[in-house]
């Protein structure tokens, strides 16, 4: 403030707003809070004499200040999100439901985040680490600099590359992994296709094969399924179906030929 000892006088009305108009008062919504508080400012407040200046603030502000003021922006004021994410194993925090890419080093990392219509920007104790364009929910924004060099095609999201992986470990993994991206926007399958070389890698490729062939076999599209048969061992087990409801003699059963007319 250019003149702090005017601070305490600038700071009484906010006392003065709580007190004699929002004290005692109840609003539907915003709307009529706003048309509330215009009406209030133009015909009470703006029309009182000040205890200190001894004058009416609305033929003030309208007779010296009002003049000062600057134009009022075309476009409404850019609201930023200031939020705190988590940085994944898959190199990428979770913003406004969109993914965004960052360095190796801060996986495993919580760092703060400024979001607002243009760019995400990523902070570590205040200082800038990451910026990338704002993207919309579902979207993703990569940089392939943050990735190691032997891994380019995760960076890129080379989703042939990671098909043709998956047909590597076996048929049915391959065939599984199709499944999976068989989406209008494949890329947003692909967590889904890492974590299933992922169970190769922990179970090998032969266990992983044999689920993904006992759930395809059912139409089951799903990674947790196949993660679920792998740590209970019943990836080679055909589940047990529901049987159809009147496989066994009831207490009302008749045989057909009860029925047959003499």
């Amino acid at each position: 403030m250019r003149t702090p000892q005017d601070k305490p006088r600038v700071e009484r009305t906010i006392q003065y707003v709580q007190k004699n108009f929002w004290a005692g008062e109840t609003f539907t919504d915003l709307d009529h809070a706003q048309q509330a508080a215009r009406t209030w400012c133009a015909h009470t407040a703006g029309m009182r004499v000040h205890g200190t200046t001894a004058t009416q603030p609305a033929v003030v502000f309208a007779a010296e200040e009002h003049r000062h003021l600057l134009p009022v922006p075309q476009q409404p004021y850019d609201v930023p999100v200031f939020k705190q994410v988590k940085v994944h194993k898959d190199f990428h925090a979770c913003v406004g439901k969109a993914l965004y890419s960052l360095p190796e080093t801060w996986i495993g990392t919580t760092v703060d985040v400024r979001a607002d219509s243009e760019t995400v920007k990523f902070y570590h104790r205040g200082e800038l680490i990451k910026q990338h364009p704002r993207q919309g929910a579902g979207g993703r924004s990569t940089d392939p600099a943050d990735y190691p060099a032997d891994l380019g095609a995760y960076a890129t999201r080379n989703i042939t590359a990671q098909l043709q992986q998956c047909e590597r470990y076996g048929p049915h993994i391959g065939l599984y992994a199709a499944r999976i991206v068989d989406d209008p926007r494949p890329w947003s399958r692909m967590r889904a296709v890492y974590a299933l070389i992922g169970l190769v890698s922990t179970y090998g490729a032969a266990p992983v094969d044999a689920a993904c062939q006992s759930a395809l076999a059912l139409d089951v599209i799903a990674v947790t399924k196949i993660r679920s048969m792998l740590e209970r061992g019943t990836e080679t087990t055909s589940p047990a179906l529901p049987r159809a409801a009147g496989h066994a003699p009831t207490r009302f059963t008749r045989d057909p030929s009860e029925f047959a007319a003499a």
